[in-house]
């Protein structure tokens, strides 16, 4: 039995005024004009695991669109209890499947995946992801996708690994955080790190058998949720939920883990984490630009033009280096080397209809 469990809880802050609490990054076009980012993510993996067999967790205020837009049936959209980051959205998911398939759940293996990335060339990414799955079974390891770094990018975590195990596979020896960029141009230099993607691979039986070692008492709760679930205790299971740590699964278990496992992917890939991030993952004019609806510009270099106005036109003259994106009810402009900061907008419009 093997699954798919598509991450996409994610509110996508850096991409305001685009991304909305109803509407968030995953369910933006940001890397295909025709398809949005989370039907982009279900669409690569169905080839290789079936369509029935992919599975998209995310928030409960997001469960009723994302049912909507019909990529997967509506059973298979999970729906996290509250906010508990990676740890609980994964926590949920083991607890679902073990809820819903007994013990030949806890024998699945899950490939687990995120809805915000740039991926190129699908049959390699399934070709990686396939090696993953086998690992994963073969070795009752923890599994991980790293990825070949192409610069010293202080805006991602890092791999390091040790004994290899085969020209693709390698023993991890420690996961290091977002690096300032000396320490990244060092990790780029010693050739044994890779970015990390956050794509993992386990077998059910694996996750909870490690989180035991490291973490008994959510472990515990990961069987306690399953068993309320079992019983259609639905109330009962989100309060167990809610008494997990709110933290990331890098922290609470592939840190502490002496079974972790990586994968050298061979798939072009790119983090699509803030409006900068399309200069990379979409098409650009002769000058650097990517413009995307009703845009006129004139005399603009390297700059991100946005439209997602039905009856207005956006119109630049003259700008470098500049986010400009425009919807019907905000505006936001920025220089591209703050797009991580446009989050902050959205801390200051916490308390407005703008959200």
């Amino acid at each position: 039995m093997r699954f798919a469990v598509i991450m996409a809880g994610g509110s996508g802050e850096r991409f305001w005024p685009l991304s909305r609490k109803l509407r968030p990054k995953q369910l933006l076009r940001l890397t295909d004009p025709t398809v949005t980012m989370l039907e982009e993510a279900v669409n690569r993996i169905a080839p290789l695991l079936g369509r029935e067999n992919v599975f998209i967790a995310t928030s409960a205020h997001l469960a009723t669109p994302i049912r909507q837009a019909a990529i997967v049936a509506p059973e298979n959209v999970l729906a996290e209890p509250d906010k508990r980051n990676t740890l609980g959205c994964l926590a949920w998911v083991a607890s679902t499947i073990l809820a819903r398939y007994g013990e030949t759940g806890r024998h699945a293996t899950l490939s687990i995946l995120t809805a915000d990335h740039k991926i190129d060339d699908p049959d390699q990414f399934r070709d990686d992801h396939s090696l993953a799955i086998t690992i994963a079974e073969e070795t009752n390891s923890l599994v991980t996708l790293g990825i070949k770094p192409t610069r010293p990018d202080t805006g991602f975590g890092y791999i390091e690994f040790g004994d290899e195990i085969d020209h693709k596979t390698a023993r991890v020896t420690m996961f290091r955080e977002k690096p300032d960029f000396s320490t990244a141009q060092t990790f780029l230099e010693k050739g044994n790190f890779l970015w990390n993607s956050g794509m993992f691979c386990w077998k059910v039986s694996t996750f909870c058998d490690e989180l035991s070692q490291v973490d008994p008492a959510s472990a515990a709760l990961v069987l306690s949720m399953a068993e309320a679930l079992g019983r259609a205790h639905e109330e009962h299971a989100a309060t167990l939920f809610r008494q997990l740590p709110d933290i990331s699964i890098d922290y609470a278990l592939l840190e502490k883990s002496s079974e972790v496992f990586c994968i050298r992917a061979s798939f072009p890939w790119d983090d699509v984490g803030s409006f900068d991030s399309l200069l990379r993952t979409m098409p650009v004019d002769e000058f650097g630009n990517v413009t995307i609806g009703n845009v006129v510009a004139k005399d603009c270099q390297g700059c991100v033009l946005y439209n997602d106005s039905d009856d207005r036109v956006l119109t630049a003259v003259g700008m470098r280096d500049t986010i400009l994106v425009q919807t019907a009810d905000a505006v936001m402009t920025a220089k591209i080397s703050d797009a991580q900061r446009v989050k902050e907008i959205v801390q200051l419009l916490s308390t407005t209809t703008y959200l």
